[in-house]
């Protein structure tokens, strides 16, 4: 057969086996038996055998055929993944339906919108995935992880059958991010504790737990074997392209481009269609043949989903309405009060010990004294604990006949139980806090290790346990402590050499080296995350501006409103505070000054930068901020409205991208000769 002739009919088998896939895995239809679509898929594995330079990586034949991994890599995700807030009752759905009409209600008009369009779909109990494809072939597959960052598990992905390797007909956008919920069915699940069993090895608690198992296989041939599906839920980041305006014709576009989308999706009008969706969903719950752990809801207008917008890490338009929990029947011996970073007093209950959802419980959060009040819980009482999945165990109701006649009240200490400062309630009058800011020691031990953490002062080493360790020494009475350590105090401690002890030492300096915004960051004050300390530190330029502000100059800065302004405001004008400060700058903790002409008219005015892989002569943070410096705009995302990538090693996707675009691309050194000529 000529060289042609190969080539044309090694593209027309794939076709030919893309379309039956399609069929199969899309639409639940068979064009032709099982015998015909294995000779077809020989036909082609013979062929590339004997001409393996015509092999792709989207062909079907390379589901399987990575050697190993080492190690998984870590993906950021260009738009975070964000979790779902919960409800679980019918009148809780109420409450988010209510709060999402009068959000959108007319500013004024004093009425709530008529009846909301959702879409309604199966919560599946597996694990969350993300992705991409460019040009509509599959580049990447990763992992939720913490919602900004995940694993890149590509190789694994590509050997389940229900993830296309390229995408069906047309019209897809050029770079196309999905999310999805990949899955082991019921069936397949028995089968794969059956087979471990009869080998003498352990076996899966549940099939979300065989799921999660089989992804992180550094072996893909492992992964191949486990039979995980997916269905995907919704589209992430895209470019190149546009998806149609609402959630549910989205879906249907990913689905004709040959995603698999769950066939229990519906459109309803309300939240009392909702809630008869929630009621028919759990009727069929034995019989599907996957597990959920309840119904999803999300607003089916993308409009309206923009102009409601998101709070903390979760869309303020879509909320997981769960199914009853598992529960049990213990006793609540007693409730113990622990201060977070922030001063916030949280009552824990500790429990006589009782097994619910395959794990023994002894602690359950009460989350505060309003919740206390509300349930009429008294140290003593015979308590109904739920724990549903991974969600921290709470407890939900008292027996109150069979109170014994000697439990005990439940009151809120009036002075901390850590420093013994004076307890006080929040403006909202819900949450008790520690007053004593960086002088309580509980909350010293959760700042510092804030301060330290990678997105703050990235001290490299010091982790959790450590700094459990050197509090306890009372070697750190405050986060300014750590810049007074010693070698010699370290050698001889948990864990530490002089070879650890010299690195931790080393690192500790060299976090000296920072910007505003990371120790702005780094400082734990309420509410200011890693955007608000970069708005803060570019609207005054300066941390003695920051200090010396007051609240109305605070609330004029973007994206602080009244509250926020408030802590920064109390933060800074609280003496112990000061102190604090003043002894970390005395260490010689430094950054490069803020210049807000060089911002604005710099020579890279007006440019736009994404930078992306492994550099060598700087970190990536660096380049961003000389690029910034220099007056230019970082993007985390390649676009048409790019002018420059800078792409150091193992630079990925972003490339590609650029490549496909006819972006300007530079080099490590050429960014350099480029920054210093201008």
């Amino acid at each position: 057969m000529a060289a042609d002739s190969v080539e044309t009919r090694i593209s027309e088998l794939r076709k030919q086996i893309d379309h039956h896939n399609y069929l199969y895995y899309i639409l639940d239809q068979i064009e032709v038996p099982d015998a015909e679509y294995d000779r077809l898929m020989r036909e082609l594995q013979e062929l590339e055998q004997q001409y393996p330079t015509l092999v792709t990586p989207e062909s079907p034949t390379q589901r399987v055929g990575s050697t190993p991994l080492s190690e998984f890599s870590e993906v950021q995700h260009e738009q975070p993944m964000l979790s779902l807030g919960n409800v679980f009752t019918e009148q809780e759905l109420m409450e988010f339906d209510q709060r999402l009409r009068d959000r959108l209600a007319q500013p004024g008009s004093g009425k709530s919108i008529e009846a909301l369009e959702y879409v309604c779909e199966p919560k599946l109990d597996g694990v969350a995935v993300s992705l991409l494809y460019i040009g509509g072939k599959l580049v990447r597959g990763a992992t939720r992880g913490d919602g900004s960052r995940g694993e890149d598990i590509t190789q694994n992905v590509r050997t389940i059958s229900t993830i296309p390797l390229q995408l069906h007909g047309d019209g897809y956008p050029e770079l196309l991010e999905v999310r999805g919920e990949l899955f082991i069915s019921k069936g397949t699940f028995e089968s794969i504790n059956e087979d471990a069993l009869k080998q003498n090895q352990k076996t899966f608690v549940n099939p979300r737990n065989a799921a999660s198992g089989s992804l992180r296989q550094l072996d893909p041939k492992i992964t191949a074997k486990r039979n995980l599906e997916i269905y995907i839920y919704a589209a992430g980041w895209v470019e190149g392209g546009e998806l149609a305006d609402t959630h549910h014709e989205r879906l249907k576009q990913l689905n004709q481009w040959g995603l698999r989308t769950n066939p229990e999706i519906k459109k309803v009008q309300g939240a009392a269609e909702c809630q008869v969706y929630y009621e028919q969903i759990g009727a069929k719950r034995d019989d599907l043949p996957y597990e959920i752990d309840g119904v999803v809801y999300k607003l089916n207008s993308i409009k309206l989903q923009e102009q409601v917008g998101f709070i903390s890490r979760a869309p303020r338009w879509a909320t997981a309405h769960k199914f009853p929990a598992q529960e049990e029947l213990t006793t609540l011996l007693d409730v113990e009060f622990q201060v977070g970073r922030t001063g916030a007093i949280t009552p824990v209950a500790r429990l006589e010990p009782v097994f619910v959802g395959g794990v023994t419980i002894s602690n359950a959060t009460l989350h505060n004294m309003d919740e206390i009040k509300r349930l009429d819980l008294h140290i003593g009482d015979r308590v109904i604990v739920r724990r549903a999945g991974d969600v921290i165990p709470k407890v939900v109701q008292v027996v109150t006949d069979r109170r014994p006649a000697n439990t005990t009240e439940i009151k809120m200490p009036n002075h901390c139980p850590v420093c013994q400062s004076e307890v006080l309630k929040d403006e909202q009058g819900i949450i008790f806090r520690c007053n004593a800011g960086l002088y309580c020691a509980a909350q010293r031990k959760e700042s510092i290790k804030h301060f330290a953490s990678r997105k703050a002062m990235d001290i490299q080493g010091l982790g959790d346990k450590i700094v459990e360790q050197l509090c306890a020494l009372g070697l750190l009475e405050s986060i300014a402590d750590l810049y007074q350590l010693k070698s010699e105090q370290l050698i001889g401690l948990d864990g530490f050499g002089e070879k650890s002890a010299n690195k931790l030492i080393a690192a500790i300096e060299a976090s000296k080296q920072t910007t505003l915004p990371k120790f702005i960051y780094g400082l734990g004050i309420r509410e200011v995350g890693e955007t608000t300390a970069k708005q803060l530190a570019n609207q005054f330029g300066t941390l003695e501006a920051i200090q010396n502000s007051d609240q109305e100059s605070l609330e004029q800065t973007p994206e602080i409103g009244p509250i926020v302004a408030a802590h920064i405001n109390h933060f800074f004008h609280d003496s112990h505070n000061r102190t604090v400060i003043e002894a970390l700058l005395s260490a010689g903790i430094v950054w490069p000054s803020i210049e807000v002409s060089a911002v604005t008219q710099g020579v890279f005015s007006g440019l736009v930068f994404v930078v992306t892989g492994k550099l060598e002569q700087m970190s990536r943070e660096d380049a961003k901020q000389k690029i910034e410096s220099l007056g230019g705009k970082v993007s985390g995302s390649v676009s048409a409205k790019t002018d420059y990538l800078l792409a150091g090693e193992k630079a990925g996707s972003k490339l590609a991208k650029a490549q496909t675009l006819g972006v300007k691309i530079l080099d490590e050194q050429q960014f350099i000769e480029l920054a210093d000529s201008r």
